[in-house]
């Protein structure tokens, strides 16, 4: 019996860029990555969303975010519109290459609840949040709150999803049906 390499690297490394990456794996899971040049392009891209799919209630609390989207769109941000909100748009710490993933804290100012309860997650980063895996996103964060953590950190890889029931899939049964990223060439 051969004896395992030890040694071996734990991830196997990527050619081409962060972004492709990044892309690519989350893609697989089912999400939906849409490149930009800035923060204000996003807003035609949502409107094409929002004709197909039929959404009427757009929430986001980043005013950030709020002040780059709301002047082109009808996006609700008092706490009375939340329980209505069909589509949540957020702000994110990192993305994930290698796992496709967002990583969200309760630090950011649409708290814990924006990236579960809305059927639609829209999530909005720049190229320079891109980090190669997980070790280096955590770290990141660390760096960035110097102590002081956030009370939570999730780690999202694609839309919600289990089979916990007669092994059926079943999407959006935990949270969001849907998951876009914009990535922003400039960044943020």
């Amino acid at each position: 019996m051969a004896k395992p390499d030890f040694s071996a690297p734990i991830y196997h490394e990527h050619k081409g860029s962060l972004f492709e990456w990044f892309k690519e794996n989350l893609e697989l899971v089912g999400g939906k990555v849409i490149e930009v040049d800035k923060l204000t392009s996003i807003p035609k891209h949502i409107e094409k969303f929002r004709t197909s799919e039929n959404w009427d209630n757009i929430f986001c609390l980043d005013d950030r975010i709020n002040r780059a989207l709301a002047p082109k769109l009808d996006i609700k941000h008092n706490a009375d519109d939340f329980i209505n909100a069909e589509v949540g748009i957020t702000a994110c710490e990192y993305l994930v290459a290698h796992l496709g993933s967002i990583l969200v804290s309760s630090k950011s100012e649409s708290g814990r609840r924006l990236h579960v309860y809305p059927e639609t997650h829209i999530v909005i980063a720049g190229k320079n949040q891109i980090l190669p895996c997980l070790d280096d996103a955590l770290e990141a964060i660390e760096t960035k709150y110097k102590g002081n953590m956030p009370s939570q950190i999730t780690n999202i890889t694609g839309p919600s999803r289990t089979a916990d029931i007669e092994k059926t899939l079943v999407m959006g049964m935990h949270g969001p049906k849907q998951l876009i990223v914009f990535v922003c060439n400039k960044d943020l």
